[in-house]
């Protein structure tokens, strides 16, 4: 089986202050693990990490992504190279309309690829297609990106970027905050629909709820920077049960 992202040993701090003590993480394509986690046990800053936010510290471990090292790469070419995030607050753009930024975006992708970019006519037609696979309101693509939306139409926006860019390491931070069911039932179909077997998923989350329409494959646990517990989705319906206390309450010595 294919390995898109081999994490071990992973430390990094902010400020000083350490927040990943030491993470181990395999995902293979085809795979989508979901982390779980109390309020500050470093699930947020493993994504910024992996996404390249240089306001983090890397004080050990090693990264790799399809055979490279990933902590090598800036974060434009790690966005070139197939790894996308999918923010927890997702920020606006004023006068960037979301088809003009997408347009850049993908064409970047392409030639990075060494492909031709795509024209008008073209670009336009895998819009409606991506659009429609996540059931985004066809308007949202002709205002400037996220301005004026709704929490929801936020989320959608992240996930038709998704789709559009075809990630192969797609890093979804919280992407149920904030919804209400309908919008959560509607962001977890689109994802559902861009699973692939090509694909991995990392789906950071604080609730067992999102894992009732994104079914993940593997399910870990992280408290204090590590991942403490692994399992499958039986091991989110134990958290929902008996919460983190749990968790912590029974980790070795």
């Amino acid at each position: 089986m294919k390995s898109i992202l081999n994490i071990q040993g992973l430390k990094a701090s902010v400020e000083g202050m350490p927040i990943l003590n030491g993470v181990n993480l395999s995902i293979n394509a085809g795979e989508v693990h979901a982390i779980m986690g109390p309020n500050g046990s470093g699930k947020s800053t493993l994504a910024s990490v992996l996404a390249g936010n240089e306001d983090y510290e890397i004080d050990g471990g090693t990264v790799d992504y399809l055979g490279t090292d990933l902590l090598d790469m800036d974060v434009d070419e790690r966005a070139r190279e197939g790894v996308f995030l999918a923010f927890q607050y997702p920020v606006e753009l004023p006068g960037v309309s979301t088809m003009n930024f997408l347009k850049q975006a993908v064409n970047s992708v392409r030639e990075h690829q060494g492909l031709e970019p795509l024209k008008a006519a073209a670009l336009l037609r895998l819009a409606r297609e991506k659009a429609a696979l996540i059931e985004l309101d066809a308007r949202l693509k002709q205002r400037s990106v996220n301005q004026g939306f709704s929490g929801g139409e936020k989320k959608r926006n992240e996930i038709f970027q998704l789709a559009m860019l075809e990630p192969t390491l797609a890093i979804l931070d919280e992407t149920d905050s904030g919804l209400d069911i309908d919008a959560l039932r509607s962001v977890s179909n689109g994802v559902n629909q861009l699973r692939t077997p090509d694909r991995g998923f990392l789906v950071i989350t604080h609730y067992q709820r999102l894992l009732d329409y994104l079914v993940p494959d593997f399910v870990h646990v992280m408290v204090n920077g590590k991942l403490v517990r692994s399992g499958g989705r039986e091991l989110a319906l134990e958290l929902e049960e008996h919460g983190y206390d749990w968790i912590q309450d029974h980790l070795p010595e």
